[in-house]
Parts: structure tokens; C-alpha cells; sequence
């Protein structure tokens, strides 16, 4: 289950909520969906955070496919999987086919009922 944790770019916030709701119901829906099931993804979630520091962004992706997401889509040419590293990178400032600095997310609480 990777916790991805993201800053946005400055001044591209509004931007960015215009693209995520296009992913949730709008015009990229499909392809978002497609994404999402030819990678082995259940859930991909995303917040909206504010931050002394600025505005992030915290992504969960639930499934199959959660711990070879990001590599996979790395390497990938598909043209929706271009669009959308091409976004990341416009939005969060990063290239996924990078790792990001820094340590991942360390795990140190986790219930399961």
C-alpha cells in the first residue's frame, strides 16, 4: 500500500483540483479508470493537504499492482500513462521516473481489526 506525500507547485493548486476532479468524474475518467485496472489498482486516493510549508498532496494506492505502480507507469509509454507523469510533473514538480529524495514513508502504526 504506498503512501505517496507531494508538495504542489506553487501557484498551481487550482490547476490541480481542476485535473483531479476531471480524473474522479470528468473528462479523464475513463482513462483514469483504465489506468488504474491495467496497473492492479483498487483504490487510488488522493487528499488535498495544507501546510505551514505550502499545499502537498497525499496519494494511497490500494491492490494488486500498489508496489509496482510507480516503477510500472515509469517505464511506460502508453499515451494516458504519458499525460498523467506528464501532470505529476507539471503540478508536483517531480519526475516519476526518479526516485524522489529523500527516505520513503516508514510505516509505524498500523490496526487491523
Amino acid at each position: 500500500m504506498p503512501l505517496v506525500i507531494a508538495p504542489i507547485m506553487e501557484g498551481k493548486v487550482e490547476a490541480w483540483k481542476t485535473w483531479a476532479a476531471s480524473l474522479q468524474n470528468g473528462e479523464l475518467a475513463e482513462d483514469f479508470k483504465d489506468l488504474n485496472q491495467r496497473y492492479g489498482l483498487t483504490r487510488h486516493d488522493a487528499w488535498l493537504v495544507t501546510t505551514p510549508n505550502g499545499m502537498m498532496v497525499a496519494v494511497l494506492q490500494e491492490g494488486p499492482g500498489a508496489e509496482t505502480f510507480i516503477p510500472k507507469l515509469a517505464a511506460s509509454s502508453h499515451p494516458v500513462d504519458e499525460q498523467f507523469k506528464k501532470r505529476v510533473e507539471e503540478y508536483n514538480g517531480f519526475d516519476v521516473s526518479a526516485p524522489p529524495p529523500g527516505p520513503l514513508p516508514e510505516l509505524l502504526l498500523s490496526i487491523k481489526p
